[in-house]
């Protein structure tokens, strides 16, 4: 018996369907200039400076420009931000070649009103200060007394010879350019926090200095309080200054201070500072 052979009709296979056109990418650069710089305003200042300055020479020319930045910080409508608009434009630098507008670091750094302090209290260690030890030197230790709107309860602690530390802060690298630093409407606020332990006493100092590009001196403070006598309850004390009246041409601060303890003990029984800090304000006026 043969075998049948199958004279069926082959199955009719669907034809594919066609596939959806892919919708078109927006292209920010065919906006208008002044409707990209609205766009581009809402971006993260560090964005526009790290990423979108390197898309193409267009959006190179707007991140490099004054017009961008300007519309960053009309956006803050507080006092402040409304004085340092108006310093934005009336301190404005000189053009300069090829050179991106200072209000871009300006604006990515944020130097106005916060700390230019690094490392204020010892959370990292001796990290960003230039020491010299005297004793056993420096240590960094709990703070016996609460130290208020400090980013860490830890401190630097001195031993039975000076011990000295110092920074020296470049104020153009923090953002601030030399027409807004010579213009007449800015503060230098700087405080420090010295104290000791109940058992010992201490002897504390501070020099914080206004320099020049060449690092002249043109104007400073210094503080050498009396002594904290032993069985003082860990007593904490707090220094600050006002630089007003800002000299012309001044381009770094300074800020160096000393400790030791009274009783010249082995160890770290000195002065405990902490929470040092360094800030540039607007005069509102």
């Amino acid at each position: 018996m043969g075998a049948w052979a199958s004279r069926g009709r082959a199955a009719r296979v669907p034809a594919p369907e066609p596939e959806p056109e892919p919708e078109e990418a927006l292209d920010l650069s065919q906006l208008p200039p002044e409707l990209l710089l609205v766009v581009l305003s809402h971006v993260p200042p560090r964005t526009l400076l790290g990423r979108c300055r390197q898309v193409c020479r267009g959006w190179r020319a707007l991140v490099d420009g004054q017009a961008l930045w300007l519309l960053i910080l009309a956006r803050d409508h507080s006092a402040t931000g409304r004085a340092l608009l108006h310093l934005a434009r009336s301190c404005q630098s000189p053009a300069r070649n090829a050179r991106p507008c200072p209000l871009g670091r300006f604006c990515a750094r944020r130097p106005i009103g916060r700390n230019l302090i690094r490392n204020p209290c010892g959370q990292e260690g001796l990290r960003k200060w230039m020491v010299q030890h005297g004793g056993d030197g420096w240590v960094v230790e709990e703070n016996r007394t609460t130290v208020p709107g400090a980013p860490s309860q830890t401190c630097f602690v001195t031993s039975f010879s000076w011990c000295r530390k110092k920074q020296v802060l470049d104020l153009e690298e923090e953002g601030l350019w030399p027409e807004l630093l010579d213009s007449g409407r800015i503060e230098i606020c700087v405080s420090d926090w010295w104290g000791a332990r109940h058992d010992s006493g201490c002897m504390y100092r501070l020099l914080v200095q206004l320099l020049d590009a060449n690092q002249t001196v043109l104007d400073k403070f210094s503080a050498v309080p009396d002594p904290i006598p032993q069985w003082n309850n860990n007593a904490c004390l707090h220094v600050t200054h006002m630089f007003s009246n800002i000299k012309m041409g001044v381009r770094f601060v300074s800020f160096e201070h000393w400790g030791q303890d009274t009783q010249f003990w082995a160890g770290h029984y000195g002065a405990r500072v902490t929470n040092s800090s360094v800030i540039v304000r607007v005069h509102l006026s």
